[in-house]
């Protein structure tokens, strides 16, 4: 195996140190100078070396004021398969407030922006509409322990408003638009599929979220079609999550749910993908 260039053992070993606590989040790293002398190592050498710090989202330089280590946001976790109780999907409306109330954290959300909209792309195919057919458009921005969290949209065939004119309103259902849906409609939910995607942020999303302008921190976008007891597509809800704030999980089955809260054990009992890997690699 080749040896690793000496910008690539440096940087390694920063990261050990930040990952281990030594350097804290928020920390100032030493200025180059300093890290010149304690590596033995050329200008261009350190930089090369904070450069893939920076390509890791370890830290981030700041003009005019030095070189820092990135403040994590603490992941949240987010199930999306349904809820056994309610058969609604995680990440939406009650559930979703439920799963954040679970973590012993704190939800909030915009107040929605509704619009009339032309069904195009990915909307119409997975509504199974023509191009430019009208969609009713509620989008919200979404938020936990007051940090931006995601954004989700969520489309309508217009004609649902025919009955269920509550959907124009520019202000949240209290008992969720699937179960309004079914009392007024009697349109029912029976299941749906979701769709998960990975992409650069666009300039809007970066900037709701606060993430580095080089894109180096991706989103994920969630597509959601929920369909009805006919088969037919009824609902598709898009959603925006960062991959630097949020986690998924998938469960099927019987299987104990997630231990609650963010205490220390819970933590160490829940391996970040790099201690996953270094587990498998010892066994």
């Amino acid at each position: 195996m080749a040896e690793q260039p000496i910008y690539r053992r440096i940087a390694e070993t920063v990261r050990d140190q930040i990952e281990s606590g030594k350097l804290e989040p928020g920390q100032k790293l030493p200025t180059e100078t300093k890290l010149r002398g304690e590596y033995d190592a050329s200008r261009n050498t350190i930089r090369d070396a904070i450069k893939w710090l920076t390509s890791l989202g370890l830290v981030e330089t700041r003009p005019g004021q030095g070189t820092f280590v990135v403040k994590k946001v603490d992941p949240f976790i987010t199930t999306l398969s349904a809820d056994t109780g309610t058969g609604l999907g995680g990440g939406e409306g009650a559930t979703y407030l439920s799963q954040v109330s679970e973590q012993d954290r704190v939800a909030s959300s915009s107040p929605p922006q509704v619009e009339m909209q032309k069904a195009v792309g990915p909307v119409a195919a997975r509504l199974q509409l023509e191009e430019g057919a009208p969609v009713i458009s509620r989008h919200q921005k979404r938020y936990i322990d007051n940090t931006p969290w995601s954004l989700q949209t969520s489309f309508y065939p217009r004609e649902l408003a025919k009955g269920a004119d509550r959907l124009l309103e520019p202000s949240d259902i209290a008992e969720g638009t699937v179960r309004y849906l079914a009392e007024t409609l009697g349109i029912r939910q029976v299941g749906y599929r979701d769709w998960i995607t990975v992409r650069t942020p666009n300039d809007n999303e970066a900037e709701f979220f606060n993430l580095p302008e080089d894109g180096r921190v991706a989103v994920y976008e969630v597509f959601r079609t929920a369909y009805d007891q006919t088969g037919a597509p009824m609902r598709l809800t898009v959603t925006i999550f960062p991959t630097d704030r949020n986690q998924f999980v998938v469960n099927d089955g019987q299987v104990p749910p997630i231990p609650a809260g963010r205490d220390a054990s819970t933590k160490k009992s829940l391996a970040s993908p790099r201690q996953a890997s270094q587990t498998a690699l010892a066994s």
